[in-house]
């Protein structure tokens, strides 16, 4: 079986029609969601990897992470 490789310009077309169909607030909320797992998987990555540092230190170790992503 041939393994699918992500790639970010792919789409899942089925995705975008049932996300169309949505209301536009159902959209904001899984965005919303969505960042909010994504922050978290980042924030338990960074407490494994520091996990002697303050929520404090660690929230501004994420913030410096969200601000190369962009």
């Amino acid at each position: 079986m041939q393994e699918r490789i992500f790639r970010p310009h792919s789409v899942d077309h089925i995705q975008v029609r049932l996300l169309l169909n949505l209301p536009s607030h159902k959209r904001v909320r899984l965005m919303l969601d969505a960042r909010e797992l994504a922050v978290g998987l980042m924030r338990g990555r960074l407490r494994k990897q520091y996990p002697q540092l303050s929520l404090n230190i660690l929230n501004l170790k994420l913030l410096e992470e969200l601000a190369r992503a962009r």
